[in-house]
């Protein structure tokens, strides 16, 4: 499943093995998050993580900083699929 466009938002769902790769894989975002300044909004359920992305300081809109990590993050999951 690829990156959805909903209400101004980029949306998109990943499932893992296990819980300790989600959580693996969701602080491997979140160092890549912090080092273009722009963070998601997520939520995690056993090996399962959605992720939402929209840029606040331009009134929840999606922005060039939403596709920058939407792409970083699909690299990121690759490692991960079998």
């Amino acid at each position: 499943m690829n990156w959805k466009e909903e209400n101004n938002r980029l949306k998109r769902n990943f499932e893992f093995k296990n819980f300790t790769e989600a959580f693996t894989f969701m602080t491997q975002v979140a160092f890549e998050a912090e080092k273009i300044k722009h963070h998601p909004e997520w939520t995690n359920v056993y090996n399962k993580v959605e992720i939402t992305l929209t840029t606040h300081d331009t009134n929840n809109t999606i922005t060039e900083k939403d596709r920058i990590l939407s792409e970083k993050i699909d690299l990121i999951f690759k490692k991960f699929e079998s």
